[in-house]
């Protein structure tokens, strides 16, 4: 596997990130727990990013809070504080009263209590007739709290809603009696949803939020209205309130949520309209309002802030009358728990210590304002079609880009989606995903990095192995820096190739023991190919005493041609180190010739699979070597063709030697010395002006003139190889001259 690994083409980084796309692909479907957490983490990141909004000001609070306890009583409090609390805020105009609070035991009261032991004392002693009994229990309940509270409620007419609660299993309730269930119902049936449309039979059985039992008020209180709704809260696996379930059933009934209820007695006692398909809740409209639920008719909560974010007063204050009438008018008052110690405290995006009537207030305050938070049906193909764009996009991104431009392009799309999906959020209340996108992104860029790490390391060993012989250490460091630049396997590139030859070394090695030639040519050789490293050339190979460097591969170098030449120059300089050695071995100073040509040439690794050497092959490699040979014909040291000359002529001082056919080739081709850089050679450019007069008037057939300035050049430097050649030459044609048709070309007779 590591092998295959290693072997990786683009293709196959490819391949790894539709793979991993498709896998993130089944883990949205699928929608596992773990991710699902994840994604409602950020959307609650996406609430604290977007701050606090404005309400509309309809919802207020009466808190039962710290304040409120220390001035009525510790809870619970009697009914009868409630009725004074119906009273106060029908008296300030308040349009709906909303009770998050239940009331599921009887409050039977101190003036109930002394009635109905009165009868029972009486009854016992027979001074009490059955007639008279029943008079007395009926005004034992008009005496008594409940009642009161109820008729308060009556009073308000269509104004209270009041709250009760589902149990959702029977576990802890098994105690009950066979048909508890049904009583229970009885109580709470008229407040179930009346308008109800069901789009098939299927709809009829639909798996929605399932209920086992309603935990009701106390049946006085139950039937002073029939505004009324559940105030269950669902909070989602980590703990956080989300959702508001907004239909419930229970047996064959579906209920409203007490916020329903609220906005249905707001909006004049109108009923709610709830719609039904096979896939569940199709939609759910209260008056003029429809509601985006998901299909189990769950409405996203739009929390408007942290807590705070309404209106609120203490109830001890309402019922002192220290709240002025303007606060309460025409509002939806929510009654709640807001006291620690009465554990109404839930966990939201915005805080770990919301009371749960705020939350029932943030529903309202959604609906009234049309602020909804949707994920809307073109969400989950914008969703898979990001995903696939993310997986192919960035797999063949990756493994064409380096891993620092891979992480740029990988940081800007996170940091670019994150703001994408924040704006979506703050801006249109939509709920886009960011865990699945972001997920495939970072899998497919750790997997693709870690694919091409274990690629790169393998290449950068091979690189090191087959180039540690014959390149300089700052070009194999840049080559396993940045492996994509090394190029092997025969690319046909434009090079600089250079050979060098020892001139006469047979007749030299004849002279010496064979440790003697050894320690000669291991030191000329130390000294030539350092120079060829110095310039960041590669050694090709060693030819017993001749030397082969290329530049240009298997690093890209613009400069290669002037490189090479600088590796020419410093190799004539540096002959003079050898001379201690020499003069040990007693030989004279040797001289070497060089060749250098520029050109097309195919380069990489030739050979056999188990046995390779990286070298150059083709016809401008050829002329390189036949360069090498020519500077025995005209005495010189470096001879260059025209194309390396095209290169280095600004930094280099050349003179045109000759244009020549070498060995085998039919075409001429321009020959030039390089004498050496321009700002080191002033002495030598009178020489090279003078020979290009005399090789001018040579090429003209003035081969009289062109002799006596050949003549003047070796008065002034008499070994000039090339002003003695065109000596003998001039004399020649002189004595016998060139055909009609004489082009000036030499046709050399060996390599």
């Amino acid at each position: 596997m590591r092998r295959l690994l290693l072997n990786t083409s683009w293709l196959q980084l490819l391949a790894i990130s539709l793979i991993i796309t498709s896998l993130i692909l089944v883990l949205y479907f699928i929608k596992p727990v773990f991710t699902e957490i994840l994604e409602s983490k950020t959307l609650d990141l996406r609430f604290l990013y977007r701050g606090p909004v404005s309400t509309t000001g309809t919802v207020v609070l009466a808190k039962i809070d710290e304040k409120s306890l220390d001035t009525i009583g510790k809870w619970p409090w009697p009914r009868t504080t409630f009725a004074g609390l119906i009273e106060k805020l029908d008296q300030a105009g308040a349009s709906v009263m909303v009770l998050d609070v239940g009331f599921f035991e009887p409050d039977e009261g101190a003036a109930f209590e002394v009635l109905r032991d009165l009868g029972m004392e009486l009854a016992s002693k027979d001074l009490l007739s059955p007639e008279i009994m029943i008079v007395l229990e009926k005004r034992a309940e008009v005496l008594g709290p409940d009642f009161q509270f109820a008729e308060a409620i009556q009073k308000a007419k269509t104004k209270v809603v009041l709250g009760y609660f589902f149990h959702p299993t029977a576990a802890g309730i098994t105690h009950l009696e066979k048909g508890a269930v049904q009583e229970k119902l009885k109580l709470i049936k008229s407040s179930a949803y009346r308008m109800i449309r069901y789009r098939s039979e299927e709809a009829k059985s639909v798996p929605l939020i399932t209920m086992y039992m309603p935990e009701a008020n106390v049946p006085v209180l139950s039937e002073a209205t029939r505004l009324s709704g559940y105030f269950n809260i669902f909070p989602d696996p980590d703990g956080v309130i989300r959702w508001m379930p907004l239909v419930l059933r229970c047996e064959r009934y579906l209920f409203p949520s007490l916020s329903v209820r609220a906005l249905e007695a707001y909006q004049g006692g109108g009923m709610s309209r709830l719609t039904l398909s096979s896939y569940g809740v199709e939609s759910l409209r209260v008056g003029e309002t429809e509601i985006p639920t998901d299909e189990a008719g769950r409405m996203m909560i739009p929390y408007p802030g942290p807590q705070g974010a309404f209106a609120a007063f203490s109830v001890s204050d309402i019922l002192e009358d220290k709240v002025p009438r303007e606060e309460l008018e025409n509002k939806i008052v929510v009654v709640g728990a807001t006291a620690v110690g009465l554990y109404d405290l839930r966990v939201t995006p915005f805080s770990s210590t919301m009371p749960g009537l705020e939350i029932h207030a943030a529903v309202m305050d959604g609906i009234l304002s049309n602020r909804f938070l949707v994920r809307p049906e073109w969400l989950s193909l914008f969703d898979i079609v990001l995903i696939v764009f993310v997986g192919v996009g960035l797999g063949t991104l990756l493994s064409r880009v380096r891993a620092v431009g891979g992480a740029l392009w990988s940081g800007a799309f996170l940091v670019g989606y994150s703001v994408f999906a924040q704006f979506m959020f703050s801006s249109r209340g939509v709920w886009i995903s960011v865990v699945y996108p972001c997920l495939n992104l970072v899998l497919i860029y750790s997997s693709v990095t870690v694919v091409r790490y274990l690629r790169e390391e393998r290449e950068r060993q091979k690189v090191k192995h087959a180039f540690n012989h014959y390149l300089s250490a700052s070009v194999v460091n840049d080559i396993l820096r940045d492996p994509e630049k090394l190029k092997l396997g025969g690319d046909k590139q434009t090079l600089t190739v250079l050979f060098s030859d020892i001139r006469g070394f047979t007749s030299i090695s004849e002279r010496l023991t064979p440790e003697e030639l050894v320690r000669l040519l291991n030191r000329y050789l130390t000294l030539m190919t350092n120079i060829v490293f110095k310039y960041e050339g590669t050694l090709d190979k060693y030819m017993g005493d001749a030397i082969m460097a290329i530049w240009g591969a298997p690093l890209w170098q613009n400069d290669h041609a002037s490189r090479a030449c600088d590796a020419a120059v410093d190799m004539i300089r540096t002959l003079s180190r050898l001379q201690p050695i020499l003069d040990e071995m007693q030989i004279p100073q040797f001289r070497i010739g060089i060749g250098i040509n520029t050109g097309d040439m195919v380069v990489g690794n030739m050979g056999s699979d188990e046995r390779f050497d990286y070298t150059v092959m083709g016809d401008a490699v050829n002329l390189g070597s036949r360069l090498e040979g020519t500077n025995k014909e005209y005495g010189t040291s470096i001879i260059i063709s025209e194309s390396t000359y095209q290169n280095v002529k600004d930094r280099f001082l050349c003179r045109d030697l000759d244009c020549i056919r070498v060995k085998g080739k039919m075409e001429p081709i321009t020959i030039y010395e390089l004498m050496g850089r321009l700002q080191e050679t002033s002495a030598e450019r009178d020489l090279a002006e003078r020979f290009h007069v005399a090789l001018s008037l040579y090429k003209a057939r003035n081969f009289k003139e062109a002799l006596v300035k050949f003549e003047d050049i070796m008065q002034i430097s008499a070994q000039d190889g090339p002003s003695k050649l065109y000596l003998e030459r001039c004399r020649q044609y002189l004595l016998q001259p060139p055909p009609g048709d004489w082009d000036g070309v030499f046709t050399m007779t060996r390599k």
